[in-house]
């Protein structure tokens, strides 16, 4: 091979610009004690040498900005197989099986029981035909009564179009918007000692405005509406604002209850504390109707469905989604503090 096709190493490549230099000025000072009498043109062959060292450098600079071109892509390429590797089902759906798609920890928008993922997950088993029935294996202390409730009326909905029969099993808890999300299910399984039910709604928060007379401290917030800092934890709050805020979870705790008696229907035996926030172990959900028998996964394929294979739909974000939505976030800061002294609307 001929030596100058030779590739070289990140050593070599950064050696190659500084030989170069090195020779050009020892070519400089030897053209000027030559140039007077025995090497007439020095200053060409100088010249020439430094404009070879320059091309040099620019090689060896452009190869290695190809290289890290070259690894990017390849991280790219990775991130995104990944990706499509953990997009669908574990397993063959050729066959007929149980469906099925975990609801897990906390039900909030960017979180792995967002109505975004779940709802992806659920119409994924609903639209296999090999799918027999779907599972929700529920085990989460509840959240967001709006992501809950596009859940629930997803579910629903495919439930009518498709005609398959929905579980709901729950191990550890189904308690408040996971309750909310358990009641679109034809029938709910429960572990004897699973916590079932937290049917209610709150809005917590801090006030600290006596703290901070003792510490003659002054609040200076400013703002364009009468109630748009009413719930500041550092502002006073009126008895109209306590008033209005009681009516508006009044209004979403009905909503909650209205879901829940639709879903059970006769099966509920309603008594005055079935609907105030309490919460009850599997058994006693049993008993008032909150939940129908007990029961697990491998129990519900094995004898409901009868479809013992289980075929997990359940979409999570993987790597290549994290990584996307970590710079967006950093994206996202950037902009907020850009615009930090604007009037906000929040």
């Amino acid at each position: 091979m001929n030596d100058s096709n030779r590739p070289e190493t990140h050593d070599e490549m950064r050696k190659i610009p500084q030989d170069a230099a090195d020779t050009a000025q020892a070519a400089i000072k030897n053209g000027a004690k030559e140039g007077t009498a025995e090497a007439p043109g020095w200053e060409r062959s100088v010249i020439e040498k430094l404009a070879f060292a320059a091309l040099a450098e620019q090689r060896a600079a452009r190869r290695f900005r190809l290289i890290g071109r070259l690894s990017w892509l390849v991280f790219i390429a990775v991130l995104v197989w990944i990706g499509f590797g953990l997009g669908g089902p574990t397993k063959n759906v050729s066959t007929p099986h149980t469906a099925l798609v975990e609801i897990q920890g906390e039900i909030a928008s960017g979180t792995e029981a967002s109505a975004e993922l779940i709802v992806s997950s659920i119409r994924s088993a609903f639209e296999d035909h090999g799918a027999q029935a779907i599972v929700l294996l529920i085990n989460s202390p509840g959240g967001s009564p709006v992501q809950a409730g596009i859940i629930n009326d997803e579910i629903r909905r495919l439930k009518a179009k498709h005609k398959k029969p929905v579980y709901a099993v729950v191990e550890e808890a189904a308690a408040s918007a996971a309750y909310y999300i358990a009641v679109s299910a034809d029938r709910i399984y429960v572990d004897k000692a699973s916590i079932v039910g937290s049917i209610g709604v709150l809005m917590d928060g801090f006030g600290f405005t006596g703290l901070m007379d003792k510490l003659g401290i002054e609040r200076r917030l400013m703002t364009a509406g009468e109630n748009k800092g009413f719930l500041d934890p550092f502002s006073p709050q009126t008895e109209k604002q306590r008033v209005y805020t009681q009516t508006m979870l009044d209004q979403i705790h009905q909503q909650f209850i209205t879901v829940v008696k639709a879903g059970r229907g006769q099966r509920l035996k309603e008594s005055p504390e079935m609907f105030s926030g309490l919460f009850w172990t599997g058994q006693q959900a049993i008993e008032l109707g909150l939940a129908d028998q007990l029961g697990n996964l491998d129990y519900v394929a094995r004898e409901v469905v009868k479809a013992e294979e289980v075929v997990d739909y359940t979409r999570r974000d993987n790597v290549a989604e994290r990584l996307v939505k970590r710079f967006g976030a950093a994206i996202g800061e950037g902009a907020v503090k850009a615009l930090r002294t604007l009037p906000s609307f929040r």
